[in-house]
């Protein structure tokens, strides 16, 4: 349930910071899920933070949009993640131990490690990002959130052994620099990690509760078995169409008027997402009229109430989405077969 799916704090808080950046509203807007309330039961796609990321990262300077985020970003922002980086015996602890619940905040495609090395620690990411401004500004972001938290949960102004990026510097790397309190950064490492010195690592926190942490990983790993991603835009125009199919034949303004969007949006998006008002309605005639058939309706019933002029079309129809006459299709229902109905899909899909 996690794969593909970002935490709803991570995507209001990357959103917050892009309109506060001047990322034009209508254009946020546009990415799925981005207008709801934070709920740590909810997941929202990983590919909508990705733009959001994209955004900001080609509005601000290079070198800045990450260190922005993470300046947004007091502890308790993201909470199931946030408390469990400064709860433990020591920063090791707390780093070490909650690693297994990193998904908690976003999915396995974003690559989170943490090396205990006998003192020092280091934490390192890897995004799936693809957009090579936004990708270096996610790292730079993780980065300097971890830092954050080093210094909220020691109550020190910890300054790193080592940081190094994978991407190469910015123009001006003044900002970097003085967010991580060091000249010792790297650029062009081939990795995405920040070290922390054994002193830092391996002191006691002055207010990390390992027991409360124990708590923490539970409660964590309650909210990754028991997450549900919010449907994506494509989930919810399907629903629409669905809805107005119940009607009779689906106008393309009424199921725009169900999206709260105008019809020539809704052709628009339907492009983006590499499909067809018409292919999408022919689907969704092919889906339903299986079920009607299921039921036994008669073929002059099912073509009536999917808005066929008559059996004949409907006959036709079906020879186009599967091969088969509502006849065939019917007895092959009735026979329980399984694998035919998944070809008949998958043909139709393709159709689509």
């Amino acid at each position: 349930m996690l794969d593909g799916t970002a935490s709803t704090h991570l995507v209001g808080l990357v959103r917050d910071t892009a309109l506060a950046a001047g990322v034009p509203g209508e254009l946020v807007a546009r990415i799925p899920g981005t207008e709801g309330p934070a709920d740590e039961r909810v997941r929202l796609p990983l590919a909508g933070l990705g733009r959001l990321w994209s955004l900001l990262a080609h509005t601000l300077p290079e070198g800045t949009a990450g260190l922005r985020v993470a300046a947004s970003a007091p502890l308790g922002t993201i909470p199931a993640w946030d408390y469990l980086l400064v709860n433990g015996s020591t920063l090791a602890d707390a780093l070490v131990r909650s690693t297994p619940y990193h998904r908690v905040v976003t999915a396995s495609e974003e690559r989170y490690e943490v090396r205990d090395l006998d003192g020092p620690v280091e934490v390192g990411y890897r995004t799936s990002v693809g957009d090579s401004r936004a990708c270096a500004a996610v790292h730079e972001y993780v980065l300097a959130y971890y830092l954050r938290r080093a210094r909220e949960a020691t109550r020190e102004e910890v300054v790193p052994a080592l940081v190094r990026f994978s991407h190469p510097a910015p123009p001006d790397t003044g900002p970097l620099r003085r967010a991580f309190g060091t000249d010792r950064l790297e650029f062009g490492a081939g990795a995405n990690t920040i070290a922390f010195g054994a002193e830092d690592a391996r002191k006691p926190l002055p207010g990390g509760d390992p027991r409360l942490a124990g708590l923490l990983r539970d409660h964590a790993g309650m909210l990754m078995e028991n997450a549900r991603p919010l449907p994506g835009w494509h989930d919810l125009f399907r629903s629409a169409l669905e809805a107005e199919l119940d009607l009779g034949t689906p106008a393309l303004d009424a199921v725009a008027a169900r999206l709260a969007t105008s019809a020539r949006t809704l052709q628009r998006r339907l492009s983006e997402h590499g499909t067809t008002w018409r292919d999408e309605v022919d689907l969704a005639r092919y889906a339903r009229a299986r079920l009607l058939l299921a039921d036994d309706l008669t073929v002059d019933t099912v073509a009536s109430r999917l808005g066929f002029t008559d059996d004949r079309a409907l006959r036709k129809a079906f020879r186009r989405w599967s091969g088969r006459s509502p006849d065939e299709e019917r007895r092959a229902l009735a026979r329980g077969d399984r694998f035919a109905a998944r070809a008949d899909l998958g043909r139709a899909a393709a159709h689509a």
